[in-house]
C-alpha cells in the first residue's frame, strides 16, 4: 500500500499518473495547500521542504520498515524500481529517461511555474517577467517538439520522463501557448491525455479539488512564504 499525500497539482498529478498506470494500491490523504495543511508537523515529518507530492511506502521491496520520500522525480523514480515499469532496464534507455526527468524538474517544471505565477497569480502584471516566462516556457516547448519529431515518448516508449513533464503542459493555454505551434508535441500530448490512466487521474483530482479560482487568503498561503514558516528546534 502507498500512501500519496497530495493536491491537485502538476506535481501532484505525476504520482497519480504513475499509480494509475500500474496498478499499484494506494491511498490519497489530500493535502489542501490553499488552507496550508502542509505545515501540519505531521506532513513535515515525511516532506520538510512543505511541499507536496509525498509518499509512504508501506510495503517495500525487500521487507523491513516504511519507506516515506518527497520530492516528486525521487518519488517518480523509486516506484519505477519498485515496480520495474516506466523505466527501462538496460543502461543506456535508463540513462535516455533519467536525463528528461531531471530536464523536466530543473526545466519545464520551475519556468512554467513562474510562468504562472507572473501570468496567472502575482497581484501586479510585470511585462518583463510575464514575457521572461513566457518566452521560456516556449523554448522549453520547442526542446520537447524538436525531441518529439523522430519517436513517440521523450525516451522511446513511455516512462516516467512523459509523466513528468505531461501534468506541467497540461495548462498551455494559461502559459500563453498555442500547441499547433509545436505539432509534434501536440500529438503526444493527446496521445497521453487519451490514456485510461490519464483520464483516471485527472477524474480522482476533479473529485477532491474541483477547478476553481484561487482565493486572496490561498494567494497568501501559497505566495507568502519566508524563512519564517519553517519551525526550528
Amino acid at each position: 500500500m502507498i500512501d500519496l499525500y497530495y493536491w491537485t497539482t502538476p506535481n501532484g498529478h505525476k504520482i497519480t499518473l504513475f499509480l494509475e498506470e500500474t496498478g499499484l494500491e494506494y491511498r490519497i490523504h489530500p493535502v489542501n495547500i490553499g488552507k496550508g495543511e502542509q505545515f501540519a508537523p505531521d506532513f513535515l515529518k515525511i516532506a520538510p521542504n512543505n511541499r507536496i507530492p509525498a509518499i509512504v511506502d508501506r510495503a517495500p521491496a525487500g521487507g523491513g520498515a516504511p519507506v516515506s520520500l518527497f520530492e516528486s522525480g525521487a518519488i517518480l523514480l523509486y516506484l519505477a524500481e519498485k515496480t520495474g515499469k516506466l523505466i527501462p532496464p538496460d543502461l543506456h534507455g535508463r540513462a535516455e529517461v533519467l536525463q528528461w526527468l531531471f530536464w523536466q524538474m530543473g526545466g519545464l517544471g520551475p519556468m512554467a511555474g513562474q510562468n504562472h505565477h507572473f501570468s496567472q497569480y502575482a497581484p501586479e502584471k510585470l511585462p518583463y517577467a510575464i514575457e521572461r516566462y513566457t518566452k521560456e516556457t516556449a523554448r522549453l516547448y520547442a526542446v520537447m517538439n524538436k525531441r518529439l519529431a523522430d519517436r513517440e515518448y521523450l525516451a522511446g516508449e513511455y516512462s516516467i520522463a512523459d509523466i513528468a513533464s505531461y501534468p506541467w503542459v497540461v495548462p498551455y493555454a494559461a502559459q500563453g501557448q498555442n500547441l499547433d505551434d509545436f505539432p509534434h508535441l501536440k500529438r503526444w500530448f493527446n496521445a497521453i491525455a487519451a490514456r485510461p490512466a490519464t483520464e483516471r487521474a485527472y477524474a480522482k483530482a476533479q473529485q477532491i479539488n474541483p477547478t476553481k479560482p484561487l482565493s486572496d487568503d490561498e494567494k497568501k498561503v501559497l505566495f507568502g512564504q519566508g524563512a519564517e514558516v519553517v519551525k526550528r528546534d
